[in-house]
């Protein structure tokens, strides 16, 4: 005798959804596990990040683009005045030689 209350039938349909629904559960099952493996691979991206910022920083520290060009014009300036001193010391040397080699002829 068919069962005429229809639950053969409901109970086939709410099997259906409940498959349904499963599958449903495990395809966000795997996104979420996805995006857990993007988040973990951005989180070392971004201690990678960190690391450079933090040898910029350092090297920063040590000197700029700026200080390197204001202490190469000092490094010149230094050679300039180097070579006037030296120039100014044999001049001052030739001299007194030349006093010192006179003297008796002057005094």
């Amino acid at each position: 005798m068919p069962n005429d209350d229809g639950w053969n039938e409901w109970s086939k349909h709410v099997l259906l959804e409940l498959e349904r629904l499963n599958e449903k559960s495990e395809a966000i099952r795997a996104e979420i596990s996805k995006v857990q493996n993007d988040m973990t691979k951005l989180s070392v991206l971004k201690d990678g990040i960190e690391d450079l910022k933090e040898w910029k920083k350092n090297v920063d520290e040590i000197t700029s683009p700026t200080q390197l060009k204001e202490l190469k014009s000092t490094v010149e300036d230094l050679k300039t005045f180097k070579t006037k001193a030296v120039a100014v010391f044999a001049v001052v040397q030739a001299i007194m030689a030349g006093l010192i080699a006179f003297k008796d002829v002057i005094f």
